[in-house]
């Protein structure tokens, strides 16, 4: 038999072993023979193993007796993977138990291996090194992965964050030059989550208003009146009703936004985003196709009698009904250079007034089931007068 003195020196100290054993001559032998390279903890029961195995120093190994009276090794092995503390300590089963049958047990349980008695002491302490340097490269593997993880989650963040910020630098444009607008991209933006969050559980909207859809819709909401950038000064900030021709005009800016997101998508990205996307792979560019559908849409009316296109029903994008319903209760019920604010009762009976011919029937619905916050919000986002 191999003498211990001719076996290479185990994992530098510091590694703690945990020795179970309800004989205490097993306890004394394997303890000897390990305490040259480990601190070593014993245990005489499996009661006391699992308590053991809570305190400090927690074992970087276990080795573990299976025939013990009260709760044998099966048992303490099950409570250890039971537990979250100790589940990833690995167990090496240390048995006079040396049948097939009993070895498969074992590792079936989820022992990492399986040593029986008598104890051979080269044998035992090549094992007990080799779980223990595969216990420590599993732990760098964790924290390396944790490292990434976070590194990962930080820079996400940080990619959210600046198109956050981009989107409304975008957004901003078009307020800047209708300056009477005030805090219209923050009041109508909530208005939109507001009413997602109603509708979520709506049969007739509930796949299409899942948690990710509804955070993509809130974020494209600020844009869409980013085609005014292109509607000249005179009919932008003309001190009054516009004419006919300037309506017409003024109309443009819905086609104006949807083709300008519409083309910065496709000379950006092109079909080459595409080709890089893994099949059903969410498009990181999916915020500003929905605030394409946004911007072009959000005035067409539920009858078919809007523009640009004159979409009638459900072949309005569900994102442009309801900024549709968002935008109109903004414009009635707050200041412009050629009208005063409605009262709240009289813009709530305007919108209820558009029920299916301008707005989708069941957004109404929501709207008038929280009314309360709408109120809240036009007050959280009440526009400064200067």
């Amino acid at each position: 038999m191999s003498d211990v003195s001719s076996f290479t020196a185990p994992l530098p100290a510091g590694h703690t072993i945990l020795v179970v054993d309800d004989t205490r001559e097993n306890l004394t032998v394997i303890g000897e023979l390990l305490q040259p390279f480990y601190r070593v903890r014993v245990a005489n029961s499996g009661l006391r193993a699992l308590r053991v195995a809570q305190s400090e120093p927690r074992p970087d190994l276990i080795l573990l007796d299976v025939m013990m009276p009260e709760m044998d090794g099966y048992g303490v092995l099950q409570a250890l993977r039971a537990d979250p503390a100790t589940r990833d300590i690995p167990v090496i089963f240390v048995t006079a138990m040396d049948g097939d049958a009993d070895e498969e047990h074992g590792l079936a349980m989820g022992a990492v291996d399986y040593v029986t008695k008598p104890v051979r002491p080269a044998i035992l302490l090549a094992r007990v090194r080799t779980h223990l340097e595969l216990k420590e490269a599993r732990d760098w593997l964790k924290d390396q992965n944790g490292y990434l993880e976070a590194q990962v989650g930080r820079r996400t963040r940080e990619n959210e964050l600046i198109k956050d910020v981009s989107l409304h630098a975008l957004a901003m444009l078009t307020e800047k030059r209708d300056n009477e607008t005030g805090n219209h991209l923050y009041r109508t933006q909530a208005y939109v989550a507001a009413l997602m969050r109603r509708l979520e559980r709506h049969p007739r909207f509930r796949e299409a208003l899942g948690f990710r859809q509804q955070q993509l819709i809130a974020k494209a909401a600020p844009l869409h009146d980013i085609g005014k950038v292109g509607i000249p000064d005179a009919i932008l900030l003309k001190p009054g009703r516009l004419t006919p021709a300037e309506f017409e005009v003024m109309k443009t800016h819905a086609r104006i936004g949807a083709e300008a997101i519409e083309e910065a998508i496709h000379k950006v990205a092109g079909e080459a985003l595409a080709e890089l996307l893994p099949q059903g792979e969410e498009s990181p560019l999916a915020f500003l196709e929905v605030a394409c559908q946004i911007a072009g849409a959000h005035h067409e009316k539920w009858d078919g009698s809007g523009y640009p296109l004159g979409l009638a029903g459900d072949a309005i994008p569900l994102p442009a009904r309801l900024m549709a319903l968002a935008d109109v209760f903004d414009a009635l019920t707050c200041r412009r250079h050629y009208k005063e604010p409605f009262p709240m009762e009289t813009a709530v009976d305007m919108i209820l007034a558009g029920r299916g011919l301008h707005f989708d029937p069941d957004i109404v619905d929501a709207f008038l089931g929280i009314l309360d916050e709408f109120q809240a919000i036009a007050a959280r986002y009440q526009d400064i007068s200067r």
